[in-house]
């Protein structure tokens, strides 16, 4: 009978020390952050040289390739549409009456000043889509036990080719980031804080994104409300709702 209590516990011992590859925490990643379709408001406090501002807006989101958001204040901002569409991000500007494509090396500009460019608003794309991880080790971060990986990019479609993700072990949200180039130079730092169930997933109520390229103490990114696998007019996510 003792024989028999020490294999099984050998057996669960095994089973649950046993640390994860990294294609199962991508997964797990994902699962949390990815969506078939969301309704996000937002605000996006900008820390700069001269002091700080906020942007609120609110977006609506269908799968990886289609986005729309639209900005409501403060009011030099406010009636700016953006809309993706697949691989091509368009955007409208009430003071110029013109709506405009953002593309090429325009892509990799700061959004309204901030520390995101265009291409990081638009990837929304799953990590296991586009990244090959390997877990590394264990860190802490912030008090919480993380798992430590490296991606690299399995194709050329990505802003960052290589990244180094902290990922907390109990609820497999990555809650520090570091992105590079493929030269290995340090583009950009991310971090994610007030971490809440909402809809039976993890995920991040405040985000800080860090430009390492510019000055400024980075922009905070604060979700006031969102809302998953949520149904809203096929209409909106199209270049028609840009002038509306």
């Amino acid at each position: 009978m003792k024989k028999i209590l020490i294999i099984i516990l050998f057996i669960y011992t095994g089973c649950y020390g046993q640390t994860p590859t990294g294609e199962e925490i991508l997964n797990r990643i994902d699962e949390n952050m990815a969506s078939e379709s969301r309704i996000l408001t937002s605000r996006m406090v900008i820390h700069g040289r001269r002091g700080s501002r906020t942007i609120e807006s609110k977006s609506w989101s269908e799968g990886e390739d289609r986005s729309f958001t639209e900005y409501l204040s403060p009011p030099r901002e406010k009636g700016v549409k953006m809309l993706k569409l697949e691989d091509q991000l368009w955007m409208f500007s009430p003071s110029t009456d013109r709506t405009i494509q953002i593309s090429g090396h325009m892509l990799r500009q700061s959004v309204m000043g901030s520390d995101l460019s265009y291409e990081d608003m638009m990837d929304d794309k799953k990590l296991i889509s586009d990244y090959d991880a390997v877990v590394v080790g264990s860190e802490e971060f912030e008090g919480q036990q993380c798992w430590a990986l490296e991606l690299t990019a399995n194709n050329d479609d990505v802003a960052y080719f290589f990244r180094k993700i902290w990922v907390d072990k109990d609820r497999y949200i990555p809650l520090k980031s570091e992105l590079f180039a493929k030269s290995g130079q340090l583009l950009k730092k991310m971090e994610m804080f007030d971490i809440e169930k909402i809809e039976g997933r993890w995920f991040p109520k405040r985000m800080v994104f860090k430009d390492m390229l510019k000055d400024g103490d980075g922009t905070e990114f604060f979700i006031d409300d969102i809302q998953f696998n949520v149904k809203f007019p096929e209409s909106l996510l199209t270049k028609a709702s840009l002038r509306k």
